[in-house]
This record gives C-alpha cells, structure tokens and sequence, in this order.
C-alpha cells in the first residue's frame, strides 16, 4: 500500500527582530568605499572606541615605565583604565540620547572593555612586580577568562530577564570592568612603594617547587587574580545590575 507525501508546511515568516537585525546588518553592504565602515559609526560607537583608546595607552604608558622606570609612566597606566570606564558608562548614556544603537556598537564595547579592563591591569600587575612564571599563567588566564565572558555576555544577553525599558535584571559573572577595584590597589601599592624595586610586593611569594627564582614560584597575590578570573566565567554567580 503506498503512502500519501503530507504536503510540506510552509516555512515561518521571518519575525519582526529578524527583519530588523537583517536590515542593520544590510546596511554595512549597501555602502562601498574604503572608508565605507567609518561611516556607519555612530556617535555612541566613537565613544565606545575612546574606551579602547584610554586601554591602548595604559599599556603603552606600563611599557614605557618598564623601559624607562620612570614613576610618571606608571602613574599614567594607573589611571587611563578609570578613563575608559569613563567612556564605557556614557556610551550607553550616548546611544540612548541619541536613540540609535547598532550591531557594531556591541562588539565594539566587548573589544574595548577587553583591552582596558582585561589586559590593561594584567600588564599592570605584571609591571609592579607579578612576574615570575605562574604569576604570567595566571595574569593570562585573567585575560582569557575576561574575553569568555564578553563572548558569553554577547551570546546571551537576550536571554537574561529583563525589565520593561529593556535592562537586564542582572549580569552572569563578574562583569569585567570590576578589574578597576584590583587597579584601585595597584594603585595604592604603587603610593606605598609596594612594588618591584621598592618595598615589594605584599603577602611575598610562595616556591611550590624548585629552586630560589625558578618557575615554581608564585605570588599570593596572583591567587587574587586567579579567583578574578573564576568568578568573570561563573555561571552561577549573579551581580544585580544598578
């Protein structure tokens, strides 16, 4: 006995966030030119970029001080972070006033916060004195595990429950620009002289094996940064959002 074929459903209409995320993506097709993606910024997206800016310079100001060991470079690397969270709170402030968002804006402030709050304040921990080869481990580790986050944050931010003017209750993980408060006590070693050269680093270091200055030492203040890291890719741990 032959089966009938039941006739194929017809495929779903798009939904209306579908459409709208296909237009905001045709529109970095329908411009040409070299400089065509410049021209899709919007006001929001500059100062996002700034944010990027402010964290490019703190790693450049940390490796000037290295080469130089001259305490105003230092100074400058220290504070340029707090200068991009500067920018990465009025980027929002920004698109809203200006009612205009985009794609591009949210990969930009993923990128920006990974360079001012991930590997900015590594190379700031490892230039006052975490240097030794579980100290980079770990620093490195802080900044794979910052870059996680974004990627998780991008991935599902439209599935954290939100309030009626589309603000997320809530961020899974530690957000990443909290690093500032682990820069705020770079910081206040740095005006204690609490850093390599000087007084040295608080809490000493740990040989877990080998040798005086071989590769199994670490700092204990390194630990810090490694719980940093677990707690920015936790899944279970919830910060409210103010």
């Amino acid at each position: 006995m032959q089966r009938r074929k039941s006739p194929s459903s017809p495929p779903n209409p798009p939904s209306t966030q579908e459409q709208k995320q296909a237009a905001a993506l045709q529109q970095y097709n329908d411009t040409e030119g070299h400089f065509s993606l410049v021209r899709n910024f919007r006001l929001a997206d500059l100062v996002t970029i700034m944010n990027g800016f402010c964290g490019s310079f703190s790693i450049w100001s940390s490796a000037r001080y290295l080469i130089t060991n001259d305490k105003p470079y230092l100074h400058a690397a220290l504070w340029f972070p707090l200068a991009g969270l500067m920018f990465d709170f009025f980027d929002g402030k920004v698109a809203r006033w200006r009612n205009s968002s985009s794609l591009l804006g949210q990969e930009l402030d993923s990128l920006a916060d990974l360079i001012s709050f991930g590997v900015a304040p590594a190379l700031l921990a490892f230039v006052i004195g975490l240097r030794t080869q579980l100290d980079t481990v770990i620093l490195t580790c802080f900044i794979c595990s910052g870059l996680a986050r974004l990627a998780r944050f991008n991935a599902t931010v439209a599935l954290v429950p939100k309030d009626s003017s589309g603000k997320a209750h809530y961020f899974e993980g530690l957000p990443i620009p909290s690093s500032l408060a682990l820069v705020g006590v770079l910081s206040y070693w740095t005006s204690k002289g609490w850093i390599e050269g000087e007084g040295g680093i608080p809490g000493g270091v740990v040989r877990l094996w080998g040798h005086a200055g071989g590769s199994g030492e670490v700092h204990i203040v390194s630990l810090v940064f490694g719980a940093w890291a677990a707690a920015m890719v936790s899944k279970t741990l919830r910060i409210p959002k103010l």
